[in-house]
Order: C-alpha cells, then structure tokens, then sequence
C-alpha cells in the first residue's frame, strides 16, 4: 500500500471516529433530557401527591345528641334549632368549660355543616326525636389540618390559627376515642363551599360532564361532515385553500380568544343563559372544531385510494363508496383525533372564564341550562382561597382532573391500536 493510501485511510477512521462519537453525545444529550423530563414530571406529581392525598380523608367527632322533643317540633322539623343540639352535645364531653368565650371556641371545633347533617338525618327518620344518637359529624377545617399533621404544635401559638387551649380539647377528644380520619364521601358528593371541609367537585365534575357532552354532540359530526366534503368533494380552488389555511390557523389560535367570540355571540347577540353548560358547550365546540377536521381529513387520507378505485368500479356511487368503504376504515382514526380534542376541552379555563363559568356555584347542576362551573375552573377558585384546607382540595381535584385526561389519552390509543388497519 501506498504512501498516499495509507494517508487517505487514516484520514477516513479519524473522520469515522470524530462522527461516532458527535453520535454517541447526541444520544447521551437526548437520554439525559429525557430522564431530566421524566424527573420533573415524577416531581411534579409527587408534589401534587403529597399535598392532595389527604384530601381524601376527613376528620370526624363522635358527639352523643340529645335530639330533644321540645327544640325539634315535629310539624316544624325544617327550621328546628339543630345547631344549639350540636353544641350541647360537645359542651357535655367537656362539663369543665364555663365561660362563653370558651364555650364559643368549643362548639367552633365542630364544622357548621354538623347541624345540617343531623337536619337531614331528623327529617328522614324522625322517628328518632327523644332519643340519645351517637353520630360522627365533620370536624372544623383547621381541626382536620392539625390532626392531619400540616399544623403543627410546636409552633408558637401566634403563629397558627388554632390555640393551645383547642390542641388540648383535641388531645382529650382523641384520648376518648371520639377523633377518627374517614374517607371523605362528600368530596366526591358535594358541590363547592365556602367552608373547606363541605366543598366537594360534584357540581364540577357534573357540569364538566354536561359541557363536553354538548361538545361532543356539536364538534364530532360537523367536524367529520366537513372533514368528508374538504376531502372528497370540494373542488380544488383558491376558496378551499383559503379555507384549509383558515383551519390549521384556528388550531394555533389561543384559547381565551374562543371564550371572547362565545362572549360576543351567545351572551351578547343571543342572549343565551350565562355560566351554563350549553353556552360553555358551544364555546369549546369552536375550539375543538379545527382539531377534530384536521384529524378526520388525516384519517380519509390514510384510506388507499385503491379502496376507492375498487368501490367505483363495481358500480358504486361516489356517495356509497364513502359512506360504505371509507368512512368505516376512517373511523378508528376519526374517534382518536375526537378523543383528544374532548380531553383538551376538559382542561380547558380561559374560554370558559369568558362566559361567567368562573361563578361560585354551591347547587349541582342538573340539566345543560343550569348554572355550572368546571372541574379546572374549580381548580382556579380553591387556589385563590386563603384556607389552607383549600390547598389539599385543589391538589386532590388535580389528581381528579389528571387521571380523567390520562384516561381519555389511553382510551384514544387503545382504540387506535385496536382498530387500525395498516396497508
């Protein structure tokens, strides 16, 4: 081998060695943000985890109520005193109590929402007037805080919102067996509430339900309906470009801007109920609309266009071979992109801020003309509330929020995976 030839071979492995290893560091550079990305992301749920897990617990005071004849007049069991049956019954596991203001802080242990238990409890069964009840009742918010452990005692007494002479009316109601830590139904049954320890997401999660039923009903027909005539009918001209360009700009357009023009149409010009789930519905159809069109038009694209050829050659019409061949074979494609599409409107504020869905509503909504909020709106508010309780509320109703949106991710790529076709 030549001199010349050696020389040019080294120069060739040097080169091969220089790009081995600019491959080896991109590879290292692409592995190290992803485990960077995954570590966030652990981190990011790990703290929404541990500041929501306990959301799911409430405390409970075991008070033995004397459901008195003379204060619960059977005629008038609706507007019977039953808050004064609830403190008495407190006062009488701590006799040693005597001055007013003590009294006051005693009964503040239990939560307001104790008498309107024991109202419900009454009027079902009211047979139970003159008798002695045991019943757990919900404790005070920061009572559930401090035995929860997120209050602690060793702090000084200025600095928490619960005094050394409650820690030690705790500490004995513990000592008696009369503190427990249940699951806590009324998260999950309960609309929302200024007293953190009766606010629930039901009235959320309802009027989630509501909006994106009417937005599933509005976006995923139009959407496939207009997906089908861009694709198979519509001439190819300067309007159909002009619509197409229109389309893939909506997609890219933010959010807040849907919830202006549902602001200025449906409230404004159409006078439509506002903060309902049919004004919210309408609002996110619009948003969805270009996501679900570009994803049907993917989907009809993907269709060989030997399907077709075979279709019309055996006689069929252009109508039939769509709505025969090629819708069916689209479909999978067309549910997975309308998945998506839901499960962004699920998460979805800004819009929905636009059109009053930001109101406090207390009642569960029943019907799509109801006042309603959303599960991220909820969010929105328990994270502006100064409670701490409120803190473990709005994680615990992210981790709702999340696992509904990791559902609809998964249920969308079950269903591609199962019912595509590769050609």
């Amino acid at each position: 081998m030549s001199a010349t030839q050696q020389s040019t071979m080294d120069r060739v492995h040097k080169g091969l060695a220089a790009r081995y290893r600019k491959e080896k560091r991109f590879r290292l550079f692409g592995l190290s943000a992803i485990i960077m990305s995954l570590a966030f992301l652990v981190l990011l749920l790990g703290s929404i985890g541990a500041k929501g897990y306990t959301a799911f617990l409430q405390t409970e005071i075991l008070l033995d109520i004397h459901l008195d004849a003379e204060t619960l007049d059977v005629e008038n069991l609706a507007t019977a005193n039953y808050g004064s049956l609830v403190k008495r019954a407190m006062l009488d596991n701590f006799p040693q109590v005597k001055g007013r203001r003590d009294k006051r802080e005693l009964s503040k242990l239990v939560s307001t929402g104790a008498s309107f238990q024991l109202q419900k409890l009454v009027m079902s069964q009211p047979e139970l007037i003159g008798t002695v009840l045991s019943l757990w009742v919900p404790a005070d918010d920061e009572v559930d805080m401090f035995v929860k452990g997120h209050i602690s005692r060793e702090l000084p007494e200025s600095s928490r919102r619960i005094n050394d002479k409650e820690i030690e009316w705790i500490d004995q109601l513990q000592a008696a067996g009369r503190i427990k830590k249940s699951f806590n139904a009324t998260f999950f049954e309960a609309g929302d509430s200024r007293e953190p320890e009766l606010a629930g997401i039901r009235g959320a999660t309802m009027g989630s339900f509501y909006t994106l039923l009417v937005t599933l009903l509005l976006s995923f027909p139009i959407g496939v309906a207009a997906a089908v005539y861009l694709e198979e009918f519509a001439p190819q001209n300067r309007l159909t470009d002009l619509i197409e360009v229109n389309i893939n700009n909506l997609a890219a357009i933010p959010s807040i801007v849907f919830g202006l023009l549902g602001l200025a149409v449906f409230l404004n010009f159409m006078s439509l109920a506002r903060s309902s789930s049919l004004v919210g519905g309408l609002v996110l159809t619009l948003m969805t609309l270009p996501t679900i069109i570009i994803a049907a038009r993917a989907s009809l694209k993907s269709v060989p266009p030997s399907i077709r050829e075979a279709a019309l050659g055996v006689g069929a019409s252009k109508m039939q071979t769509i709505s025969h061949h090629i819708l069916p074979l689209a479909l999978p494609g067309m549910l997975t992109g309308a998945i998506i599409g839901m499960a962004r409107a699920l998460g979805e504020t800004a819009p929905l801020l636009m059109i009053g869905m930001v109101a406090f509503i207390v009642d569960v909504p029943s019907g799509f003309s109801d006042p309603a909020t959303v599960l991220p709106v909820q969010i929105y508010l328990w994270a502006d509330s100064p409670e701490r309780a409120f803190v473990e509320r709005t994680s615990a109703a992210i981790m709702v929020l999340l696992f509904l949106l990791l559902t609809m991710n998964a249920t969308a790529v079950i269903l591609r995976n199962k019912f595509e076709r590769r050609w």
